[in-house]
């Protein structure tokens, strides 16, 4: 018999606002998620999809126009929405929940040394000594790969390749062995060269120190290699999530099946690029029904009446979506996201990747 999951995290039904220039915007409707104890959770949609303001209810980095309207984040059984100031924080953010952002040079102070920058959290978290911070700090550094670790140690950025930036940037997310590591877009500053390095580290780095990660991304290709589950995202909501294997090969929801179908990698030469018709919705209006169905050549008439609720397709796989509805008419995947495994398999092996939004 399996040994059920240890749940790290749950948000649930959560909803996010945003006060802008007198009107209202619901970034976030109705989402829910469980992060299981040391997996690799990735979340992929467009941008404005509303990934990064989601994982930010995690760690109280909302923008001072944006509230949680509704809903709950439990972590050790702390609701962490009911968290308001930086004080009520420390101990979570940074300590418990860390996150690395997309652009190594607007994470770091470029007048500070590294080293300050690293033992500085060190020192606050954990209560410890100069001395013993910078041992542990120079550790660290030595953990994500900075040669020379000791004598770079009061460096500044500017001194260190973008590359060894966003490995600071991770020793410093890691430095009091967070729980739950959120990578938001960790490698889309950097070149592929390099972004493969980083994406190694932090899977290596999963490994040693057992924690949680989170990805925020638009490449397809990191979600295949590192995620044990994935959440498509589209209008504020989750509309599809199951493991790597059921959403690559086994995809329910026509959004899915059109991020898909979008990878450059899939076109045929001579022939146009697929391409998501039309525009997101407006989060400023009510949605009514399925907010993916104006774009949706799939559309049902029910997708502009009703919302559709998750519909579960395997144990750990659901979709949001009225194809799956019984009486729903029976429709076969795009042609183009057919033999996917076997697509994948030989762009990877041709060194490609995988670009989406």
């Amino acid at each position: 018999m399996e040994e059920e999951k240890k749940v790290v995290l749950s948000a649930k039904d959560i909803e996010v606002k945003f006060r802008v220039r007198d009107k209202y915007l619901t970034a976030i409707r109705g989402v829910s998620l469980d992060l299981y104890d040391g997996e690799t959770f990735a979340i992929v949609g467009e941008s404005g999809s509303g990934k990064s303001v989601f994982t930010k209810t995690f760690t109280g980095m909302l923008e001072t126009n944006g509230t949680i309207s509704n809903g709950s984040v439990m972590f050790h059984g702390k609701d962490l929405t009911k968290l308001k100031t930086d004080k009520d924080w420390e101990g979570i953010r940074g300590a418990k929940i860390s996150t690395i952002f997309q652009d190594p040079m607007t994470s770091l102070n470029p007048i500070r040394t590294i080293g300050t920058q690293i033992t500085e959290v060190i020192e606050k978290h954990q209560g410890v000594s100069k001395a013993e911070a910078k041992a542990q700090a120079i550790q660290m550094m030595e953990r994500v790969g900075i040669p020379n670790a000791a004598n770079r140690f009061d460096e500044y950025p500017f001194q260190y390749s973008g590359g060894m930036r966003q490995r600071i940037v991770i020793a410093i997310a890691l430095a009091c062995h967070p729980e739950i590591l959120i990578c938001d877009e960790p490698t889309t500053a950097l070149d592929v060269t390099i972004q493969a390095q980083i994406i190694s580290l932090i899977r290596d780095l999963q490994k040693e120190l057992k924690f949680t990660t989170l990805y925020i991304t638009h490449d397809l290709g990191v979600v295949a290699n590192v995620a044990d589950r994935v959440g498509v995202m589209y209008g504020g909501q989750i509309v599809e999530y199951g493991t790597v294997e059921e959403i690559f090969f086994d995809p329910r929801h026509p959004y899915t099946w059109a991020l898909l179908s979008s990878l450059p990698q899939l076109g045929v030469k001579g022939e146009d690029l697929y391409y998501i018709a039309g525009t997101p919705p407006s989060l400023y209006n009510q949605i009514k029904g399925d907010a993916f169905a104006p774009r949706n050549e799939h559309a049902l008439k029910i997708d502009f009446e009703q919302e559709p609720p998750f519909f579960q397709v395997s144990d750990t796989h659901f979709a949001k979506t009225w194809l799956l509805d019984p009486r729903a008419p029976k429709l076969e995947k795009p042609e183009v996201i057919c033999d996917l495994h076997e697509k994948i398999k030989m762009l990877t092996d041709e060194g490609g990747a995988f670009h989406v939004g």
